[in-house]
């Protein structure tokens, strides 16, 4: 395995880590994560939406970590980049809802936790 593909999959692991752990963490508390959501999200336009909000959400954390964990395997099994790209950008989209998200909460600190994560996910874009 080359120096660019170890770096494939230690870049595509944390980002398959990040999401489908965040995934199972909205499945496993669903109603608590919407309780705690419907507070963040009160005095905004998506106070309604929260639900389908975290739908949306879940639905592409679970697409991003699946693709790469698939890019893993992709990247191990034939040198190929290509579903591990997916799987980056993917992540990246993902992670630009999370901090519109929080920039609509106006929760500065949350939004620039997303920025620690969007990273890496933007240099698995580049190098994949």
């Amino acid at each position: 395995m080359t120096n660019t593909e170890l770096f494939g999959v230690l870049i595509l692991a944390f980002l398959a880590i990040t999401f489908l752990q965040s995934g199972y963490d909205k499945i496993a508390d669903w109603n608590g994560n919407v309780e705690w959501l419907k507070g963040h999200f009160s005095q905004t336009f998506i106070k309604n939406q929260v639900p389908a909000s975290l739908g949306l959400v879940l639905i592409l954390e679970i697409i991003a970590g699946a693709l790469c964990v698939a890019g893993i395997f992709q990247l191990i099994a034939n040198g190929s980049t290509t579903i591990g790209h997916y799987g980056a950008v993917v992540s990246c989209i993902t992670l630009l809802f999370l901090l519109f998200g929080q920039r609509i909460a106006k929760d500065y600190d949350g939004a620039r936790t997303i920025v620690i994560y969007f990273i890496p996910a933007i240099l698995a874009v580049y190098w994949l």
